[in-house]
């Protein structure tokens, strides 16, 4: 797969030049490769969020750069086209939301583009239709669930048509349903669409869900694979005060108890099958 975005040697200090300036990113390197499913975890702090704003320009490096599709993001005559490569979607839908309907909402984005009409009721009909959200089209955000409200923000973003969608924490102020259908939305988008996702989270049971895993730790990069890598490092997991996810954390504890289980179950289905062979 082809390199999207290059993240070289980038450092990142809040109230950078004045007295009392918080370093927030060390010397982060990392490519993100066209069609990855990436998801970004780490303690709060880390520096997740900050990268995340790094990748379309959102916040200026300090030092280093990141480059998306070679557009370097400290051009700012770039920037727009940066931001059409790479849309954002944060933690509150309601803080993304601007209209009050969803099929308006969804049509901001198209036309600050200066799309014609009807390329945008088209890309609108089509990015609700992908979130299955068509049926709300014509409905107030406000009467919409948490985790609907999030998958219309996505929708705005995606209407873009966007190589890459960068999600901060969508899922933190959500409950179980409404993570799921997040989580399930964004993964077709990857699967059907081939859009690039990089998904930041502290939820180790969304995080295993993913292609690839980047651990970050004090604004730095610490461990970077497939997520069954990731989770065989359970010690080094728990030194940067990250939990495990909860499959891994039973098939451990049946391990301590004198059962032989695989010490890289990280889903239930597998955690099951080896439950019933011990039976």
């Amino acid at each position: 797969m082809a390199q999207l975005i290059a993240v070289k040697d980038l450092s990142y200090y809040y109230g950078a030049g004045a007295k009392g300036a918080v370093r927030a990113l060390k010397k982060v390197n990392l490519a993100i490769r066209k069609g990855e499913l990436v998801a970004v975890i780490g303690q709060n702090g880390s520096g997740k969020s900050t990268l995340a704003k790094h990748l379309n320009g959102l916040l200026q490096p300090t030092k280093g750069d990141v480059l998306v599709g070679g557009l370097s993001v400290k051009d700012k005559a770039r920037i727009g086209e940066i931001r059409k490569k790479v849309g954002m979607v944060f933690q509150n839908p309601d803080n993304q939301l601007v209209s009050t309907v969803v099929e308006e909402d969804v049509a901001f984005g198209p036309e600050n583009l200066g799309m014609p009409p009807a390329e945008i009721r088209k890309r609108v009909e089509w990015a609700l239709e992908t979130l299955h959200m068509l049926d709300f089209r014509k409905a107030s955000p406000n009467q919409l669930s948490g985790g609907q409200k999030q998958r219309v923000a996505i929708a705005g973003v995606l209407a873009m048509k966007p190589e890459c969608i960068v999600l901060d924490e969508p899922t933190a102020l959500l409950d179980p349903l409404g993570r799921r259908e997040v989580l399930e939305s964004i993964k077709k988008l990857n699967r059907e669409e081939g859009i690039t996702i990089v998904y930041i989270t502290h939820f180790m049971n969304e995080a295993i869900a993913f292609d690839r895993i980047v651990v970050m730790d004090d604004g730095q990069v610490n461990m970077d694979g497939p997520p069954r890598e990731i989770f065989k490092q359970a010690a080094q997991l728990k030194l940067l005060g990250l939990d495990l996810p909860v499959p891994l954390q039973f098939a451990l504890r049946l391990n301590e108890a004198g059962y032989t289980v695989p010490a890289d179950t990280i889903n239930v289905e597998e955690l099951v099958q080896s439950i019933c062979r011990l039976i």
